[in-house]
């Protein structure tokens, strides 16, 4: 995958949200290598560039988690929500994003798959 599709820039930072162990390490290598930073967790104190948000059915309420993911994103900064692929545990329907999406003030942009087991939804924040 290369995170210059996701939109991320060199230099850019990227606040990571949801890991655990079944993340996609080369997904994450891949976007700290082509920003040249890593990511950051829910715990920095600053804007960021972007966010990637990793989610599964079973995680939750989605539309607090993205709240909570625009919190420190820079006016015009994306979430991309990473969510199992079809078939796989935790898998999202589409239908869930797109209800939660507007509700927590973001619009659905684009969907394609990152890696083998993931699917990255970008959702861009609107004008504040």
């Amino acid at each position: 995958m290369d995170a210059g599709k996701l939109g991320f820039e060199p230099d850019s930072v990227i606040q990571e949200l949801g890991w655990d162990e079944d993340v996609d390490d080369e997904l994450r290598s891949t976007i700290e290598s082509h920003t040249g930073n890593e990511l950051v967790d829910g715990d920095v104190v600053e804007v960021v560039d972007g966010v990637i948000l990793w989610w599964r059915g079973d995680d939750g309420d989605l539309t607090d988690a993205l709240v909570d993911a625009t919190q420190d994103v820079a006016e015009g900064g994306s979430v991309w929500l990473l969510t199992p692929k079809v078939g796989r545990d935790g898998h999202v329907s589409g239908a869930d994003i797109g209800e939660a999406a507007p509700i927590a003030g973001l619009s659905i942009t684009t969907t394609t798959a990152v890696g083998p087991n993931w699917v990255a939804t970008k959702l861009s924040t609107h004008k504040r």
